[in-house]
């Protein structure tokens, strides 16, 4: 049976992601929609779940049957993490791709960070693939390891890629692309089946 790409929510870390970024690299080529955050700044956790919530709401009232996926980088890792554990719309993720989640147990973690201090660790209700760097300066790669197995994620390790953002030189990242469409297609090949 023949499924509709799911509507791709693109959720950026800290700061935001710079026009060279892949994931605004992606959101011209693919469409994907890009969450914006009231402050990319001082990110609070409350704010941007809510920002998150609205928007997959938004996005589900004009389409309540359509699949969503996510796309998050860095921070936007631990926001979906967060917004899993609370909103009611989880049934609709198709899939999440989480690239280079920090380790916000470092001692380095930037203060205006600090409501992200305590991760969600609870396992995702949906496919995940974690893509990690073994030279990322925000996270090591056990500790990455050790997210990917309490989210209950694949982790596929990218090797010396640092933070896997625009500074890495990625480009369009089109690994990247075909892991999440991999991942996608791996989870309507497993809702066929039941």
């Amino acid at each position: 049976m023949y499924q509709i790409m799911p509507h791709i929510f693109t959720l950026p870390g800290w700061q935001g992601s710079g026009p060279l970024h892949w994931q605004m690299r992606w959101a011209n080529l693919f469409g994907d929609q890009v969450v914006e955050q009231h402050d990319w700044m001082q990110p609070l956790r409350g704010d941007w779940i809510t920002r998150l919530e609205d928007a997959v709401q938004n996005q589900l009232s004009q389409n309540p049957n359509q699949n969503i996926a996510f796309v998050a980088h860095s921070l936007g890792c631990h926001l979906l993490a967060s917004w899993a554990a609370l909103s009611p719309h989880v049934k609709h993720v198709a899939g999440a791709l989480l690239v280079a989640p920090p380790d916000t147990a470092r001692a380095d973690f930037p203060p205006q960070m600090h409501s992200w201090r305590k991760p969600v660790l609870n396992k995702l209700p949906f496919q995940t693939t974690l893509v990690a760097s073994s030279d990322d300066p925000f996270s090591s790669l056990s500790a990455s390891e050790v997210l990917a197995q309490q989210w209950g994620a694949d982790l596929i390790n990218l090797g010396a890629r640092g933070h896997i953002n625009a500074e890495t030189g990625l480009g369009d990242w089109p690994v990247g692309r075909a892991l999440l469409q991999a991942l996608i297609q791996s989870t309507f090949q497993q809702t066929s089946l039941h």
